[in-house]
């Protein structure tokens, strides 16, 4: 599968939450999305990552924009790391079972790991991916260059 590209339509997915609750991006239409994908939870980047999202909801929200934490984690080990980071309001989706299949469908998956990329795509609110960023596993995402783009800039 080809990774997800600028112009491209974001393939449409339903997954549970941390809070387990049905999540389907296109019942996002009219707003912007950002998927922002994290290899494992409990890990200290993708903590660090998720937490980010979360300190900064308003700003988010302020440019019509839902940040998604995205993860092949089962939603009981989002539910409780979300607990644990306090990530109170950030839905942190499972891509948990069939295992990848979202990641996937994005080509973000990484076969022989068995995890998705770290990586951010920013969906316009007509369903078409206008930005999207793959990251060294290691690296956390500058949540400034993240902003900016939301913001259009």
């Amino acid at each position: 599968m080809n990774r997800i590209a600028v112009g491209d339509m974001a393939p449409d997915f339903v997954l549970k939450d941390n809070r387990v609750q049905d999540v389907r991006l296109s019942e996002y239409r009219g707003k912007k999305v950002l998927l922002s994908w994290h290899p494992l939870a409990w890990t200290g980047v993708c903590a660090e990552q998720m937490k980010a999202l979360e300190a900064n909801l308003a700003e988010f929200e302020k440019y019509n924009t839902v940040p998604l934490g995205m993860s092949i984690d089962s939603y009981p080990s989002k539910n409780a790391w979300a607990k644990e980071l306090g990530v109170a309001n950030v839905k942190l989706l499972a891509d948990f079972w069939p295992h990848g299949k979202v990641a996937q469908d994005y080509g973000l998956f990484i076969e022989e790991k068995g995890f998705s990329e770290r990586a951010n795509v920013l969906i316009d609110e007509t369903g078409k991916v206008v930005w999207v960023k793959v990251y060294e596993i290691p690296e956390l995402p500058d949540i400034a260059e993240v902003l900016a783009k939301v913001r259009g800039e």
